[in-house]
């Protein structure tokens, strides 16, 4: 035997006794107490889903409780496109909080009218503040007189009526870039532990310089069908040599080069920018799930809204693990299919494919040139 096939043989051989008892009891641990491994990216789109029952959006967020995340939280974090600074700020006051009507003024006069006077959250805040900090965000100013905007107010006032959950704002940057807030949000990841979620607001799309239609701006309708598939499964395989990361979705991080149409769909950055901290709060391993879509009656407006929830290992049966020489990997990332789990030999160097199952399925080369680490979502 081959120095390499014996290393071979050592490797296989751990995963299946050692690792397997390693992976089992790291899966079976419970969370901690109040915990949540939950995010979310909400298209709040126009303040007059406060009022108007003819927006499907509305009826998704009143049932929000009920149908996507029934556990009552200690404390909101919500990120909204509506607070727009040069360096990330919470808001840090005390008592119940302002509501402010940031809009225009040709909405009905009900609108403002309404008032959500949630409490404040600081000691939420100081953590925010502290995990920023610490993750190399120098400067996080407090803000301690501003209430919340619609891009809070209006989505939390149909998810929560009752207005008694604290709540903590955190703005957005848009002279930054998307990667920058995908770090913001894994800063903040922390929170999730201590019973917090974190809710992205924003919208999936944004061009309110569109004219009035009955029909979907064709350009906005791509970039949204984009995003959802660069959600939902994954545009980006990442190949880490000998160890694991997180996994950056960098198309969507990138959504300006990437995506078809960014510019139409999202002429300025600052409603899209939510979705990347929530994105990034879900943590190193995630899956997505879409939990409303739907478009407004006369402008391409997408209320696109989604969940993250962190996994391990073991989550989806529709995740694999594979273990390949070097080589593969560019093949493998064009034919991420379920035809993967019936090959013998790797197609591109011939080489014969061992399984090993431990609730997920990993492949392993038999002739590991580069031990790489790939992680796949079909």
């Amino acid at each position: 035997m081959t120095t390499e096939s014996k290393n071979l043989a050592d490797w296989q051989a751990s995963i299946l006794v050692g690792k397997t008892k390693k992976l089992e009891s790291k899966i079976g641990r419970k969370n901690k107490m109040g915990a949540i491994k939950e995010t979310f990216f909400i298209s709040h789109g126009s303040p007059m889903i406060s009022l108007d029952d003819s927006f499907p959006a509305r009826h998704f967020l009143l049932a929000f409780k009920e149908r996507v995340f029934s556990q009552r939280p200690k404390g909101i974090l919500i990120i909204s496109a509506h607070w727009e600074t040069s360096e990330p700020a919470v808001n840090l006051i005390p008592g119940r909080q302002d509501t402010i009507h940031d809009f225009i003024s040709n909405f009905p006069r009900a609108l403002y009218q309404i008032q959500y006077p949630a409490p404040s959250a600081p000691e939420l805040a100081k953590k925010v503040k502290e995990l920023l900090t610490a993750s190399g965000f120098d400067q996080v100013e407090e803000d301690k007189k501003r209430g919340l905007d619609h891009g809070a107010w209006v989505p939390l006032m149909l998810m929560y009526p009752d207005a008694d959950i604290p709540v903590c704002q955190l703005s957005v940057q848009p002279s930054r870039d998307g990667t920058y807030h995908y770090r913001m949000g894994r800063a903040l990841a922390p929170l999730k532990d201590e019973g917090y979620p974190i809710i992205g607001s924003g919208a999936a799309t944004h061009n309110t310089s569109l004219p009035e239609s009955t029909s979907i701006d064709p350009c906005v309708l791509q970039f949204d069908t984009w995003l959802k598939e660069a959600i939902l499964a994954g545009r980006v395989f990442l190949c880490i040599k000998y160890t694991t990361r997180d996994f950056l979705y960098e198309d969507i991080n990138q959504y300006e080069e990437k995506a078809p149409y960014a510019k139409e769909a999202h002429p300025w950055p600052e409603h899209f920018y939510p979705l990347h901290v929530a994105m990034g709060a879900a943590g190193e391993k995630w899956k997505a799930e879409l939990i409303h879509h739907s478009w407004s009656s006369l402008t391409s407006l997408s209320y696109a809204s989604y969940k993250f929830v962190a996994t391990d290992y073991r989550t989806s049966s529709r995740s694999m693990f594979l273990y390949m020489c070097y080589s593969c990997i560019i093949h493998t990332q064009k034919h991420c299919t379920k035809k993967l789990l019936t090959i013998s030999k790797c197609h591109v160097c011939r080489h014969a494919v061992y399984y090993v199952k431990l609730g997920c399925v990993k492949v392993i080369c038999a002739f590991p040139s580069s031990f790489t680490f790939l992680y796949l979502s079909n």
